[in-house]
């Protein structure tokens, strides 16, 4: 089965009721964790970003502590699945603040790791990469946040 465009699914859907469009997220809702997550963030948690952030943060935390660090191969694996899921709930909130916010976070969560991410060339570009995505996300923002996030993302770097 082909999919429809956005813009197809966009007029088709605004020929329905609310009541059939309630049922229909619902219905998407059932189907995959990510709609799950998608529709519980749009209802809950995007009217209070900061605690999104705040939560997600607390998330992220928690994950670093039980990263397996016996060697580098377990720790690339639990890196990439904690950086796989911090990009997801930047895809939700869809704000570039956001997004810097966490990936702030992650980087200072890597960069603190113990044994060192230094020794490892692997996770070495992963924190350059995320660190240029940072630098890249600032520019686009307000000019005070610039200021502010780009003190931030000096001190990580020093």
């Amino acid at each position: 089965m082909k999919s429809s465009t956005v813009s197809q699914l966009k007029k088709e859907l605004g020929q329905y009721s609310t009541d059939e469009l309630i049922a229909f997220c619902l219905r998407l809702a059932k189907f995959k964790k990510e709609n799950k997550e998608l529709l519980t963030y749009l209802l809950f948690e995007a009217d209070d970003e900061n605690a999104y952030i705040e939560g997600v943060k607390r998330e992220m935390i928690i994950q670093f502590e039980t990263i397996n660090n016996k060697n580098y191969y377990w720790m690339r694996k639990s890196i990439r699945k904690i950086l796989k899921e911090v990009k997801k709930y930047i895809r939700y909130s869809q704000k570039k603040e956001t997004e810097v916010e966490l990936l702030l976070a992650f980087c200072l969560q890597l960069h603190t790791l113990s044994p060192s991410i230094r020794r490892d060339k692997t996770l070495q570009n992963l924190l350059d990469r995320q660190l240029a995505m940072v630098r890249k996300t600032i520019n686009a923002l307000h000019e005070d946040l610039q200021f502010d996030f780009n003190q931030q993302l000096e001190a990580l770097t020093k």
